[in-house]
């Protein structure tokens, strides 16, 4: 049997004669250490913009509504016409459908394998016409929810056949537009070179099934493992944590976001091609030590401990499974990591776009301080910084509101809802 394993920014990535395990915790990372250009060269001394420069800091204020019963994860919301907002917990395994202003919540479908039912409910995106894609990421499939929220139409999200040699396209949407096609990244050939240093994002159109790229991505800086013998070979390849990487989003018009990781500059690729860049933006780079190594472990409680999808290889036949969870916040061997000489200057995960198509870009700060968000337009300039209450991170948007969750000293999730500023 052959097993391959590959990590994606919170877990180790292994690939096994028989299994690839796709890990991913932290987002979509890459790669380099920076002890090359050193601290204070991480600093962008050209920037036009710099990390306090024109913009104020900003912040959210009270929320408007807070809901009081935990989740175990949540990655999205998806607000609904009448306001209600879905959320799909995968650790909990639950979809439900809540009021926030009333407190009420309704639980919809259930657990299992069949119609209306579903494992690990991991995501929801919004499909034209006031429908639903509900990511079921146990039953490795997408479905689709009417207005009313009735369940119907699945489809797998592997695409394609699983093969040794064949491409690994797995449309699990790291974002929707509001045509309903579908964005996510490569992975590269089943039992070929998995672990690379770029990426793909591909673009899936549910109608007329084309997959084309729209544009490519730096990935983490990994480490490479191997062990075991000739038929029972095991290759870990392990994100190095807090390695500089680029993020991504896609706003409702399709246009796509891209923070690039080399000088920390935003740049969005229209419909037709067209790429707009803004300026570089310095930052202080802030030196990684045991305080920042730990803040990364309990970061990987917001994502659940990462999503991994095995695909397992016996006889030359493929299966695959998919999962989230599994990852410890355990500190005990940080420091057998490999660690870059210091944070890079933003998060390596999806980059989420408001309804006005602004990207906000989560930035990485001193351990301790407030989360903070730099937000830009469609030029590329940075509007403004808007700083949260801690242990809170953004997930989604709604009618000129902001949704955002509270994690616990327990790694619960709370649901809370702000005005957009």
């Amino acid at each position: 049997m052959v097993k391959n394993i590959l990590g994606l920014g919170a877990g180790a990535l292994v690939l096994v004669a028989g299994t690839i395990l796709i890990a991913r915790g932290s987002g979509y990372p890459v790669a380099g250490a920076a002890e090359a250009q050193g601290v204070a060269g991480l600093v962008g001394a050209a920037a036009v913009q710099g990390l306090r420069g024109a913009q104020e800091t900003a912040t959210l204020g009270d929320p408007e509504a807070v809901f009081d019963e935990a989740f175990s994860v949540v990655s999205t919301v998806r607000e609904l016409a009448d306001g209600r907002v879905l959320v799909a917990d995968a650790l909990g395994q639950v979809l439900v459908r809540l009021d926030l202003a009333t407190g009420m919540a309704d639980t919809l479908g259930s657990v299992g394998e069949g119609p209306a039912e579903y494992r690990q409910p991991d995501a929801v995106w919004p499909l034209p016409g006031g429908r639903t894609l509900l990511v079921d990421l146990g039953n490795g499939r997408l479905t689709e929810l009417s207005p009313e929220l009735e369940f119907g139409d699945t489809r797998p999200y592997a695409i394609g056949e699983l093969g040794p040699g064949r491409e690994l396209v797995l449309a699990i949407p790291q974002a929707v537009d509001d045509r309903g096609r579908l964005y996510f990244r490569s992975f590269g050939r089943m039992g070929g070179e998995m672990a690379s240093d770029s990426a793909h994002i591909l673009r899936l159109d549910l109608e007329s099934e084309v997959v084309d790229s729209v544009g490519q991505i730096k990935l983490p800086g990994t480490t490479t493992r191997t062990t075991g013998g000739r038929n029972n070979q095991n290759t870990q390849v392990s994100p190095i944590p807090l390695s500089a990487a680029d993020a991504w989003g896609v706003a409702p018009d399709g246009r796509v976001v891209i923070a690039r990781s080399g000088d920390y500059h935003v740049e969005w690729t229209g419909p037709g091609g067209a790429v707009t860049s803004g300026p570089p933006i310095a930052y202080d780079a802030v030196p990684i030590g045991r305080a920042e190594k730990e803040e990364w472990a309990h970061t990987r409680s917001e994502t659940g401990g990462g999503m991994g999808i095995a695909v397992t290889v016996v006889n030359n036949s493929m299966t695959m499974t998919a999962s989230r969870g599994g990852a410890s916040d355990d500190d005990d061997d940080l420091d057998g990591y490999e660690w870059p000489a210091a944070k890079p200057a933003f998060y390596g995960r999806p980059i989420p776009v408001d309804p006005g198509g602004r990207a906000w870009v989560r930035r990485h700060r001193d351990a301790g301080d407030a989360p903070a968000y730099d937000v830009f337009g469609a030029a590329g300039t940075r509007d403004m910084v808007v700083e949260l209450l801690p242990e809170r991170r953004v997930v989604g948007f709604g009618d000129g509101k902001v949704y955002v969750v509270r994690m616990d000293e327990y790694g619960l999730q709370y649901l809370e809802r702000y005005a957009l500023p």
